[in-house]
């Protein structure tokens, strides 16, 4: 086959075009979200898992797949409460995680689960915006770690003996509560405290070493308790269990990353907050529909027993925390002030 002088000579001068634009194309970089909840698809599944692959989807092509990333549901990468060492430390990319975890390090950040401070989803999300959001997000920054979306999540208590609505209905049983200030309320009504982490519910309950969780709505779902339960008290009608559950990102690999990126990652974070509420707020009707099915009696909290629950969590919890450093006693002003 023939080919013309000057096709030949086109093909010759396009070349180094070509080889250039090869060159200047950015290397795809591949992050790691890690999170301790179970995995699912897109479509279906805990949705703090969808809401890390669907941001995973839109950052990558909001970047040209210059991001991409891998998901690590289960806890498969790392154990649930070293993420949050591994942020600061830019061992880890992004977890989605429950922000009371780090307390050990970080003590302020307890505040992410203190009883009976939050009431409400609109309550909780007023934070960002307001000091005390300011003052979380500037103390996390300094630790080496970037808050990309807020999420709030209510929480019921599952029960394998009796309903747990009051104070007096914990005394004597072991009862997983999920932070120290959750703890010191509820030991203070009468709980044996258990340590165990989320994904470990379901087998100390089945073998009896624990009686009794509370934890947000949605991993009452996915971690399947209604299978072990005879009880659930759910957070449809307020609870003194509401837990910051953020998307986070270590800050030293934020940094790194050029200032389109950034932008991107914010962006998409931001926008992932509607998701993650709408969500959120469904998964607790969702609750009470699957358990009522498996045959667990459902109930919800009542406006005296949560009266009850506060004026303990004041005495124990909230003193507490207000006592361990004055950016704590701070922070916890700040959020009293939000109504």
């Amino acid at each position: 086959m023939k080919f013309a002088r000057r096709t030949v000579l086109g093909s010759l001068l396009a070349a180094p075009a070509l080889i250039r634009s090869t060159s200047a194309r950015a290397e795809t970089r591949t992050l790691k979200i890690s999170h301790q909840f179970p995995g699912g698809t897109l479509e279906s599944g805990d949705f703090r898992d969808r809401m890390a692959r669907i941001f995973a989807r839109d950052v990558s092509a909001a970047t040209n797949n210059e991001l991409a990333f891998e998901i690590y549901p289960g806890s498969s990468l790392m154990k649930t409460v070293a993420q949050f060492s591994a942020l600061r430390r830019g061992a880890l990319d992004m977890s989605c995680y429950p922000l009371a975890y780090g307390g050990g390090e970080v003590p302020e950040v307890n505040i992410g689960l203190m009883p009976c401070l939050v009431s409400t989803y609109e309550q909780g999300m007023a934070w960002k915006n307001a000091a005390v959001g300011q003052k979380l997000t500037q103390i996390l920054e300094a630790k080496g770690v970037k808050i990309l979306t807020w999420v709030w999540q209510a929480g019921g208590m599952a029960s394998r003996t009796g309903a747990i609505v009051s104070p007096d209905d914990s005394k004597g049983l072991k009862v997983r509560g999920g932070s120290r200030e959750m703890d010191l309320m509820l030991k203070n009504a009468g709980a044996i405290i258990s340590s165990v982490t989320s994904e470990e519910i379901y087998a100390s309950m089945q073998t009896g070493t624990l009686d009794a969780a509370v934890t947000s709505s949605t991993s009452l779902i996915s971690f399947r308790l209604n299978e072990i339960s005879k009880n659930v008290t759910t957070g449809r009608k307020g609870s003194f269990w509401f837990m910051f559950e953020p998307l986070l990102m270590s800050k030293a690999v934020f940094d790194s990353l050029p200032a389109a990126h950034q932008k991107a990652i914010e962006t998409v974070g931001a926008k992932l907050e509607a998701f993650a509420l709408e969500n959120a707020k469904a998964d607790d009707d969702k609750l009470a529909d699957i358990y009522t099915k498996a045959g667990v009696k459902v109930g919800d909290f009542t406006k005296p027993a949560l009266d009850k629950w506060k004026e303990i969590a004041q005495a124990t919890a909230w003193a507490d925390f207000a006592k361990r450093n004055e950016s704590c006693a701070g922070l916890l002003k700040l959020a009293e002030a939000v109504a």
